[in-house]
């Protein structure tokens, strides 16, 4: 496809931070991308979303074209995440905001919505993290499975072994092998998006990021946020989704913020690329624009 929306620069605590911006009426909206990806992962949702708003897609502190310190300096944690985004809310879009979140973006929309009320408006969340490599949720797994996980984290703690393994998966053919495994229509993981995964992991920086979220078993679970939000909160889920099972995510349906769970049949992890005219029109339905019929 088809996608010439040049990015914009911003500076968040002297770190350039890449976003994108289409539109120029009605509720701002912010996409707010999974683990490993960046605002170009939306490239099928925004112009749809600007006809009716004003669409900001950021890439997050350690991703896309954004600075990439290094762990030392900068925790990659859901709250710095968090934080980065409110700002840009109150720098750039300058009113309370729609956050919209896949994967891992879903927990720093939900961990954002925690510490400031007032600047989100409402929650869309896509394919939420469920954060199986918590160290709560590790707990509750065989001693053979826990153990094993936490090897492969003392592993990658070693800089040289870590790096090294980052570069074998940031090769052409291992992206796509791990995008045919999350996308349930594999006809939807083309040249171009392996292109946008892969480009990002060249820039000096990348690597440490990568170990340090893998390595990264504290923090937030949704279920530890989500009894405290109160805007309204919406779920869409593709129920294909081999790494977030839906029978789990489900469980998130039941908390008093929610109000609506949607599952999409034979849709994988990231229903907003493989699935987009779905995602699209669920949104805008959520936003009051458009109905969904069927």
């Amino acid at each position: 496809m088809t996608f010439s929306l040049p990015p914009q620069t911003w500076h968040w605590q002297g770190y350039p931070i890449l976003y994108r911006h289409q539109g120029t009426q009605g509720t701002p909206l912010l996409l707010i991308h999974g683990f490993g990806a960046s605002s170009l992962h939306w490239r099928k949702n925004i112009p749809t979303l600007a006809a009716h708003h004003r669409v900001y897609a950021i890439d997050l502190l350690g991703f896309g074209g954004s600075a990439k310190p290094t762990p030392a300096v900068v925790p990659y944690t859901f709250e710095t995440w968090a934080t980065l985004v409110l700002d840009f809310c109150r720098e750039v879009i300058g009113e309370p905001t729609v956050l919209i979140g896949n994967s891992i973006g879903c927990v720093v929309a939900l961990q954002a919505d925690v510490l400031q009320p007032p600047w989100v408006s409402q929650l869309i969340l896509l394919n939420c993290s469920l954060r199986q490599l918590h160290d709560r949720k590790r707990q509750q797994l065989p001693w053979y499975r826990r153990w094993g996980t936490t090897l492969l984290q003392q592993l990658l703690g070693n800089r040289t072994l870590g790096t090294y393994f980052f570069r074998q998966i940031a090769q052409p053919r291992t992206v796509r092998r791990i995008l045919h495994q999350a996308y349930a229509n594999t006809a939807a993981v083309t040249d171009e998006l392996v292109e946008i995964l892969l480009t990002p992991a060249q820039d000096a920086g990348a690597a440490d990021v990568f170990l340090a979220f893998v390595r990264y078993s504290q923090g937030p679970l949704p279920e530890d946020l989500l009894p405290q939000i109160t805007c309204p909160t919406y779920f869409l889920w593709g129920a294909a989704d081999p790494w977030e099972p839906i029978e789990e995510g489900q469980k998130l349906a039941e908390f008093p913020c929610v109000q609506e769970f949607v599952a999409l049949p034979a849709v994988g992890h990231c229903p907003q690329d493989e699935s987009p005219e779905q995602v699209n029109a669920y949104i805008l339905k959520w936003l009051g624009k458009i109905s969904v019929t069927g």
